[in-house]
C-alpha cells in the first residue's frame, strides 16, 4: 500500500484541489484522450469517451487507483486509473490505466451542461475560469 502511494508521487499526477476553477486537464489514458475542466469541491467536466462522455459530463472526480479497491482521492496520477461518478450510471466509470497529464489553456468560452432531469445531488457549476484570459 505505502509503494503505490510513493510511487504516484514520483509518477506524477495532479490533486483537484490544487487547480484552479475553470484549469482544463488533457489526460491520455492507453485507450482515449479525455478532457477534464474543474470545476471546484470534486466536481469537473469530463468528455473523451464515445460511450460514457462524448460531450463534456458533469461527474463527481473520485480519484485514481493502481486497478484495486484503492482510491487516492480527488487526485488523477500517471499510472493510475481515473475513477469518476456519471450521473447516468450507478457504478462508477473506471478508464484504462492514465499514461500522460497535460494542462491545457483554458478556451474562455462559457460550457453549457446540460443535467439530467430531477438531479438534485449534483450542483450546477461555472466551471470557467475567475481569472481573466
Amino acid at each position: 500500500m505505502n509503494h503505490n502511494i510513493v510511487q504516484s508521487e514520483v509518477e506524477g499526477g495532479v490533486r483537484l484541489e490544487d487547480l484552479a476553477r475553470g484549469s482544463r486537464l488533457e489526460v491520455q489514458t492507453q485507450h482515449r484522450w479525455y478532457t477534464v475542466i474543474n470545476c471546484g469541491d470534486g466536481w469537473a467536466l469530463i468528455s473523451g469517451h464515445p460511450k460514457y462522455c462524448p460531450f463534456p459530463v458533469l461527474v463527481r472526480v473520485l480519484g485514481s487507483n493502481w486497478g484495486g479497491a484503492m482510491l487516492k482521492l480527488r487526485f488523477i496520477g500517471r499510472s493510475m486509473h481515473l475513477e469518476f461518478k456519471h450521473p447516468e450510471y450507478r457504478t462508477p466509470i473506471i478508464t484504462s490505466r492514465i499514461v500522460e497529464i497535460r494542462e491545457a489553456m483554458p478556451s474562455g468560452e462559457p460550457i453549457a451542461i446540460d443535467l439530467p432531469v430531477g438531479t438534485d445531488s449534483m450542483p450546477v457549476h461555472d466551471c470557467r475560469s475567475t481569472t481573466a484570459s
